[in-house]
């Protein structure tokens, strides 16, 4: 920073005016005014004569890198309670979603993929479980001030809405369990918190205000100002720390800008109440109220002992969640067998970050011969500042195999018109008709591109993911009525700019598919944003794009049948025997056949089956009963109950037959398992559906 706008910052800050600098070192106002506007600069013995007044070293004011000693403490604001009474029982925002590590890393890598700086570099986001216990949770706490948060904390935990339960739980795990679990989230080739404290910027739209998104970026992923709420739900206290560099220097300096952020509900503290949130910064002395604190600029011992020290000067933010915690129950064999039963264990939360990161910028991590990723991301575990969990960087190929040959092929140009071969990647395009924005007259055409490729991994196949702008997955979904003997696939539908920036109509697809999205963008829809900037009618257009894509899914997937010489067979049919025609033989006639299966477990744990039965040809019409079984390596496979099962066509189920209307040949049912007669989850078993007969025979 230049001397001048330094010396006035520290005079601000110091409660020092320009006279009373000079009446200490021996200097008129005058002068002193003139090294602040930059026409004059002290001599050697007078800059000597400055840092003694200011209480700080020589080597300070040469560097100006920090603030001087003497500068106003780093403390705690705490808003006042509202004038007229009111009361806010925690932030809205965060209860727009779950406190979920997953929730977590789609909504901040999100974020971090938004402010991508270099576009031809990708964004690098790394996120570090730190747990604390013993000595090293003591300095931390020393280091937030927490005996002056603590009476707060205990007022909050007194009530008995939600946050002052979760707050509760907060406390009884660090002080019974004496640990705290730390989670950082760092992003490198990011914007940084640019811009003042208080105005329009994008430290203002994170650090101090709701539903501000500030997203100018074409493409970008979020729109609701909603997403950086996940940061402090995730916290069990409510509390956030920051450390940002900045892409724009701020009071001339770009390095180690800090912040601390709470989030707690109304309460009353020593007979004062306090509105909601707090601030841990500099007091302000240009605020109306020196008790309002601000961002300062901190040296990199104080960054260390907030564990906000970052790996370089890239410009990109760090935010530090303290309390980390997950709602969410992963049952894993492989944690339990090493002694895990914790859910906020770092070892279960690790695993969890790892697949919430694979499972959603898969494709943002996808690289091609030529083209650099989006991200990078990876995930590191440490306890007490030792390593326990080596850093692990997602890989795309690991965590979605097929999906990413089929990105690869399109970024490499190397996709077919038909899959004929094992590995190939089919490719079509699919239109999405862009209706005007209101006030405009024109429709535009886009073309999304759609890729097709076998399911030769794990997971869920015959499904086809959905993305748009930075391809982070949108939403997944089950391509149905697939044709009888479909090999399973995997699907990708790039829509907007993720069909290639020079795409046509990429930009106004953006637009459209942004505004149909809820906070939690997972999927395309109606919303309110959509029926305000388009017609009412605008939402079929994308249900239309939802249709298309799997009709032209069933179209790159369908088995070719191979025609059959009719010469053969009605040669056949006039061969006889003895001068006589050969006579059909005569046998039991044929049972009902389960032609089709589809099955997935659903949200409840349950099996969700379609099934299509056909009577062959000469064929009895007894009447098909489907009976679900566990698939077991040995002994009687379990029956499982039918909590629903109902005809979908040309049949209607009675007492759990299935009757077929008259003369139909194929029936198509729907069946539900009920959960209660499972005697495992559905997630570790298999599933065998079998058609018994009310002749007591099974097709």
């Amino acid at each position: 920073m230049d001397f001048g706008p330094w010396l006035a910052r520290q005079l601000r800050q110091s409660g020092l005016t320009q006279a009373d600098l000079g009446d200490r070192i021996g200097m008129t106002r005058a002068a002193v005014s003139a090294w602040i506007t930059g026409r004059a600069t002290p001599r050697a013995e007078t800059v000597a004569k400055i840092a003694e007044a200011l209480g700080t070293d020589l080597g300070t004011i040469h560097t100006r890198t920090s603030d001087t000693l003497s500068g106003l403490p780093i403390t705690w604001y705490h808003r006042p309670g509202y004038a007229d009474g009111g009361r806010d029982f925690g932030n809205a925002a965060a209860f727009a979603f779950e406190a979920d590590v997953e929730v977590l890393a789609r909504e901040a890598t999100q974020n971090s993929l938004d402010e991508r700086l270099d576009r031809n570099q990708p964004v690098r986001v790394r996120y570090t479980l730190h747990e604390l216990s013993g000595e090293a949770l003591a300095r931390f706490r020393e280091e937030i001030r927490w005996d002056e948060l603590l009476p707060h904390y205990q007022a909050a935990a007194s009530q008995e809405q939600k946050v002052g339960r979760v707050i509760a739980a907060g406390l009884r795990d660090m002080y019974e369990r004496d640990r705290l679990v730390l989670l950082r989230v760092d992003d490198y080739n990011a914007s940084g918190l640019t811009g003042d404290d208080y105005e329009t910027g994008r430290f203002a739209a994170v650090v101090r205000r709701q539903l501000d998104s500030h997203k100018s970026v074409s493409g970008a992923g979020g729109s609701y100002g909603l997403g950086k709420a996940t940061l402090w739900a995730t916290s069990r206290l409510g509390l956030v720390l920051i450390n940002s560099t900045l892409s724009e220097p701020h009071e001339g300096r770009t390095e180690r800008r800090l912040i601390g952020r709470l989030d707690l509900p109304w309460r009353e503290v020593d007979g004062r109440p306090c509105a909601g949130p707090a601030w841990f910064g500099r007091p302000d002395p240009d605020a109306d109220s020196t008790d309002v604190a601000r961002s300062w600029w901190a040296d990199e011992e104080k960054v260390a002992r907030l564990h906000l020290t970052r790996e370089s000067d890239e410009p990109g933010t760090s935010f530090l969640i303290v309390g980390a915690h997950d709602v969410a129950s992963l049952v894993d064999p492989d944690l339990e067998k090493l002694g895990v039963e914790d859910d906020d264990s770092v070892h279960r939360m690790h695993k969890r970050l790892v697949q919430a990161l694979g499972r959603n910028f898969w494709a943002a991590m996808t690289v091609g011969e030529t083209r650099r990723p989006l991200l990078e991301a990876s995930v590191r575990t440490l306890r007490n500042g030792a390593e326990i969990i080596e850093e692990e960087r997602v890989d795309p190929r690991a965590e979605q195999p097929a999906r990413t040959r089929a990105l690869q092929a399109f970024l490499d140009g190397t996709t077919v018109e038909r899959l004929t071969e094992s590995g190939q990647v089919a490719m079509a395009s699919v239109t999405l008709d862009v209706p005007p924005p209101t006030g405009r007259k024109e429709k535009v055409e886009h073309r999304a591109v759609l890729l097709v490729t076998e399911a030769d991994d794990v997971g869920k196949p015959n499904q086809v993911v959905m993305m748009r702008g930075n391809r982070m997955t949108v939403r997944t979904a089950r391509v149905g009525e697939l044709p009888v003997g479909t090999n399973p696939f995997h699907a990708v539908l790039l829509a907007g700019h993720a069909a290639g920036e020079e795409a046509p109509g990429a930009d106004e697809a953006e637009a459209l598919l942004r505004t149909s999205e809820p906070p939690e963008h997972n999927k395309w829809g109606q919303t309110e944003e959509l029926r305000m900037l388009y017609s009412p009618s605008a939402y079929r257009r994308i249900a239309k794009l939802t249709t298309d894509t799997n009709r032209a899914v069933r179209d790159l997937v369908a088995v070719p049948r191979v025609k059959q010489s009719k010469g053969s067979e009605r040669l056949r049919k006039k061969l006889t025997l003895g001068g006589k025609r050969a006579l059909r033989p005569v046998g039991p006639p044929a049972l009902p056949t389960l032609e089709e299966l589809d099955a997935f477990v659903d949200e409840n744990g349950a099996w969700c089956v379609t099934g299509e039965v056909r009577i062959p040809s000469g064929g009895d019409a007894s009447r098909p009963t489907p009976v679900a079984k566990l698939d077991v390596r040995s002994g009687p496979r379990p029956v499982l109950g039918w909590s629903d099962l109902v005809g979908v066509h040309n049949c209607e189920v009675v007492d759990g037959s299935i009757h077929f209307v008259p003369g139909a040949r194929k029936a198509t049912f729907r069946g539900t398992t009920d959960v209660s007669t499972h005697p495992v989850k559905a997630v570790f078993t298999g599933l065998i559906v079998e058609i018994g007969t009310d002749k007591a025979g099974q097709a």
